[in-house]
């Protein structure tokens, strides 16, 4: 196994370094996004930050996007009243309330928390996400966790194990880390609602099928997807290059589903 494993890796770096010149492919969605290279943007409710937008909609305010906090930055919760909030640290350290929270700590402020006092002595990065008001949403009271306390559980996938950082009961939307091991390779799948991901740690090449094409890419640190619902990827030549990490969101209740292949076609899905 670790002998193919080796095999499987150095075909997947050959088939990315051929592929770097033309850069990622075009798609009809923002996949193979690198965080790094998005214009910096200003946050009025986070004076003083170094800001990435990363999806978002002017209409309902839903936003989601990575933030740097400079050195000695000091803030609030408060500046989104009416939504709820989500803060997951990629680097350094954030301290909300009286709560230290370092790399994978993850806070989720639902609407009407009061707000509390963030502060970032060190610096820090972290994921910001405002999300709409959901009236279904049956989580009232605020959830800070520092992932490392949670184990990893193992899944159907060879390699591939989780930490559910949230997961509403009322609405469906849940939070979650998502580690593929090196060589792991990942099923043709789907979603029946938006999903999105953010790349913490890693490198992972992956494919994106869309109507019957595979469009193959890598995703380094920052790496970024903001993925429609029944949008088929995955497949054998979606390798982790090294041990990866994901944040993956979805903020409605969705169905995950296996193909057997890229299809234009989605009538061969398992449940």
């Amino acid at each position: 196994m670790r002998l193919q494993y080796k095999i499987a890796l150095a075909i997947a770096a050959a088939s990315y370094l051929t592929a770097c010149t033309s850069g990622p492919p075009k798609l009809p969605y923002p996949a193979f996004v690198q965080a790094n290279e998005l214009d910096d943007i200003f946050m009025a409710s986070l004076p003083g930050v170094r800001a990435k937008q990363l999806a978002g909609d002017p209409q309902s305010r839903r936003t989601s996007n990575r933030i740097d906090l400079p050195k000695d930055w000091s803030g609030t919760s408060g500046g989104v009243p009416g939504r709820s909030m989500e803060i997951i640290v990629i680097e350094g350290e954030l301290k909300l309330a009286d709560i230290a929270l370092k790399r994978g700590g993850y806070a989720f402020l639902p609407a009407g928390s009061l707000g509390f006092n963030m502060v970032a002595r060190e610096g820090a990065r972290i994921l910001y996400f405002v999300n709409d008001t959901d009236p279904e949403s049956v989580i009232r009271s605020p959830i800070i966790i520092d992932s490392d306390l949670l184990e990893w559980q193992d899944t159907a996938k060879v390699g591939v194990s989780t930490k559910e950082l949230r997961s509403d009961p009322g609405n469906g939307s849940k939070t979650w880390l998502l580690r593929v091991a090196s060589g792991a390779s990942l099923p043709w799948e789907s979603s029946t609602v938006l999903r999105e991901g953010y790349l913490m740690t890693g490198n992972q090449q992956y494919a994106e099928c869309v109507n019957g094409k595979v469009n193959l890419w890598q995703y380094a640190p920052g790496g970024y997807f903001y993925r429609p619902a029944d949008t088929i990827n995955g497949g054998p030549e979606s390798l982790a290059l090294t041990d990866s990490v994901w944040v993956l969101r979805e903020t409605s209740k969705g169905e995950s589903r296996t193909w057997p292949a890229c299809t234009a076609l989605p009538t061969e899905a398992s449940p």
